[in-house]
């Protein structure tokens, strides 16, 4: 029963925040933009995240458009597509949207992941309304990036309707050394850089992050009744694993076994709430700091078919969550209780964890505190950095 209401309370409530003014995302905010877009061909970056509520209704920033005369000329779909039904890595390809018949432009194809010359001749303005959560391995920033980079080449405007940020109380882990840079991760920045997708922009045009001195038309429609300490609850699941505001909340510390042999939970009724292994066998007098015991199979991803043996973290409280924010303590449990050493880890663990040291440090036995000193001199620098670019009190 508790499960279900959960579910319901994700799914069906618009926003809750510590203020007692509803949070008004940008796409909200047509006096706002609709001059901007007069007479104008326009492409929108989103998916099924690009919301607004009204009342008890929802409707898409691309029907809200068209209703308001916008000439809408391109869809441009992240990782899961514009319906956000694709599985992580999926191919993509571009298809129509069935209900108004504008063309819908993978960037998610597996080949270059930017538009072509012959899509971006398509529109003169490109606005980018999608819900991210805030870590630097979630890959919609990466989108709007590679998208700022060729609107910047094309001498296009690029608009952000801002969206608040469910993990954006807090800044926390390593910066990514940009050695490191890949698909999963592409600015340095910390593994959770507690920033929105129009703060984000900001400072990738302010840190000439875009390469070659470039620079994009850049406007950002901001939110409005939002801070950094606002919870905000997302009124629909950002991709088909983050299910809820729990997984949500934990996976900053749980994504790091995607580059491990320990499986996640993809395909059961867990994914991003339990973590396992065939040979884990952890001692169940430790449920009380990691979580009770749990028997999984997962049907996705790693492990396949292969029955785990791990530990269960869906029974904890999102306030509980959010005091663990970005943690190494699973990684370390599990890692622990596999007797692996340096098997346990994958190539990828550099790409979503961003730094050499850490890897070393675990397989030399050092305490998370250890560890976590080694990157909060960055963190603190960092959030120096980005001071200038915030539009929302911290």
């Amino acid at each position: 029963m508790k499960k279900i209401f959960s579910i319901f309370i994700f799914f069906c409530t618009a926003v809750i925040s510590i203020h007692a003014e509803r949070v008004l995302v940008g796409a909200e905010q047509t006096k706002e933009y609709l001059p901007l877009l007069k007479n104008k061909r326009v492409a929108l970056l989103s998916n099924h995240t690009g919301i607004v509520i009204q009342g008890k209704d929802t409707i898409h920033t691309l029907d809200l458009l068209l209703k308001h005369g916008i000439n809408v000329t391109a869809i441009f779909s992240p990782e899961h597509g514009f319906r956000g039904t694709a599985r992580e890595g999926e191919h993509v390809a571009s298809s129509v949207d069935e209900k108004t018949g504008i063309p819908i432009l993978s960037l998610y194809d597996g080949k270059s992941k930017r538009p072509s010359k012959e899509a971006m001749s398509t529109f003169d303005i490109l606005i980018t309304d999608i819900q991210d959560v805030g870590l630097r391995f979630y890959t919609y920033y990466i989108t709007m990036y590679r998208l700022m980079h060729a609107c910047a080449q094309d001498n296009k405007q690029f608009i952000v309707f801002d969206r608040p940020n469910p993990n954006g109380y807090y800044v926390d882990g390593p910066i990514l050394d940009m050695k490191h840079q890949s698909g999963v991760g592409a600015l340095p920045i910390p593994v959770v850089h507690g920033m929105t997708l129009g703060e984000l922009a900001l400072m990738i045009n302010g840190e000439n992050w875009l390469n070659d001195s470039l620079k994009v038309d850049l406007t950002i429609i901001p939110c409005k009744n939002y801070t950094h300490q606002t919870l905000y609850r997302l009124p629909i699941a950002p991709s088909p694993n983050l299910r809820n505001m729990l997984s949500i909340y934990l996976y900053p510390a749980v994504c790091l076994f995607e580059a491990t042999p320990v499986s996640l939970g993809r395909g059961t009724d867990k994914p991003f709430l339990c973590y396992g292994h065939p040979n884990f066998n952890a001692p169940r007098t430790e449920a009380s700091i990691y979580g009770p015991a749990i028997i999984f199979t997962p049907n996705q991803s790693t492990q396949k078919g292969r029955i785990c043996d791990g530990v269960d973290l869906s029974t904890m409280t999102e306030e509980e969550a959010r005091k663990v924010g970005f943690s190494l303590r699973y990684l370390l449990d599990a890692y622990k209780h596999l007797n692996m050493d340096n098997y346990f880890f994958r190539p990828f663990f550099e790409l979503l964890v961003g730094q050499d040291y850490v890897r070393k440090m675990i397989i030399q036995g050092k305490s998370e505190e250890d560890i976590r000193a080694c990157w909060q001199d960055d963190v603190a620098k960092f959030k120096n950095q980005r001071r200038p670019y915030l539009l929302y009190a911290e």
